[in-house]
């Protein structure tokens, strides 16, 4: 039941005859997971929350950085290098007293998923790779729950609501896994800011209809956006009756997420100062814009990321390759990919990226 307060705070939905007061009532009992509290977790955590969802589960084991903050508005700068989980429940009390957050601070596996999707209602997909994205699919089926989905790329985005009612699935749109690092996210692509907000913001109210049990739910149909020529489609799918049953969770890969530290092959600038006096035949490519390249560069080749992938000539095996951009962050992105699908050892992330040789006080150039 709610309470006085709560029927005032949900006034504006209690009115309503879609949603009317039993329905503030089944959101109040329902019991949602959130997996990642990233681009697209944020808007849906929020939204959710404000709805006066009862119970939310956040999971996610990564913690907030500069690159984040351009999409993902729960967090500050004051939230540097914190869990996300934390900060974002933190913030979500303040914004509903009356929901319970539980917090998984831990990396989604084959060997967790199970357990921890067990204890919710409707799980809700905010990932950005393959990986996570089959598992939580193949977990959804073997355990029946509703599947709300949502995917970023650049200016674009898409929407689905998969098992819903025993409807189709998401390898019934894509039946078999690709390799995570064949197809760059936005790490290494980028994406528009406001781009999670509005696919975030429809993966809630897709759970919302779920929970209050009215409207056309997006079951069997995948919405996609493309805000810079604002093109909307809706495409039409079927269960696939002949793929395999899933009865148990497979393989899935490497859970992989950028991370500057874990194998990535760095270079610091004192080295590479050193290497260009000493006159080294090495490459470098500057992945910036141009109009960061004409503000400040150290010579190296401006190149888009899409044409560094789409030419791997580029990469010489004879030759050490840098690759570098602002603040090492998109370049470490793009060596992390060539070392896990072309796997070559010459190919170097500027650590810190020019940033960081501009705060050694070495000389730029400017255009």
């Amino acid at each position: 039941m709610l309470d006085s307060s709560e029927l005032k705070r949900y006034s504006r939905h209690i009115i309503m005859p879609e949603v009317g007061l039993k329905g503030q009532e089944k959101l109040k009992q329902a019991k949602v997971l959130v997996i990642g509290a990233g681009g697209l977790g944020c808007p849906v955590l929020q939204y959710l929350t404000a709805s006066g969802v009862g119970t939310i589960g956040i999971l996610d084991y990564d913690k907030v950085s500069v690159s984040n903050l351009h999409r993902q508005i729960l967090y500050t700068d004051d939230d540097l290098g914190k869990p996300k989980t934390e900060i974002a429940s933190k913030k979500l009390k303040k914004l509903n007293p009356f929901v319970n957050f539980q917090i998984h601070n831990v990396k989604l596996t084959k060997e967790n998923a199970l357990e921890i999707i067990s204890e919710y209602e409707i799980i809700i997909d905010g990932s950005d790779n393959f990986s996570t994205r089959f598992l939580v699919n193949d977990a959804c089926i073997i355990l029946n729950k509703p599947l709300v989905f949502g995917a970023i790329y650049k200016f674009m985005g898409q929407v689905s609501v998969f098992n819903y009612k025993n409807g189709p699935t998401y390898r019934c749109l894509f039946p078999e896994q690709p390799v995570d690092n064949e197809i760059p996210n936005c790490s290494t692509i980028g994406v528009i800011g406001v781009i999670p907000g509005i696919i975030g913001t429809m993966q809630a109210s897709e759970t919302i209809k779920i929970i209050i049990e009215n409207g056309d739910v997006l079951s069997g149909k995948l919405f996609q956006i493309d805000a810079l020529s604002f093109k909307t489609d809706v495409i039409s799918f079927e269960k696939d009756t002949e793929s395999p049953e899933i009865k148990e969770l497979g393989e899935y890969g490497d859970f992989c997420e950028l991370d500057s530290e874990n194998g990535i092959n760095e270079i610091h600038v004192e080295d590479l100062k050193q290497r260009l006096e000493n006159k080294e035949d090495l490459i470098i490519y500057d992945v910036r814009s141009k109009q960061e390249y004409t503000s400040h560069n150290i010579g190296g080749i401006l190149i888009s990321v899409d044409d560094l992938f789409n030419q791997p000539e580029l990469i010489q095996k004879d030759k050490t390759v840098v690759i570098m951009c602002e603040i090492g962050v998109k370049s470490s992105a793009v060596v992390e990919y060539f070392q896990k699908v072309r796997n070559p050892d010459n190919v170097f992330n500027l650590k810190g990226g020019i940033q960081e040789w501009i705060s050694k006080g070495y000389k730029v150039e400017r255009e």
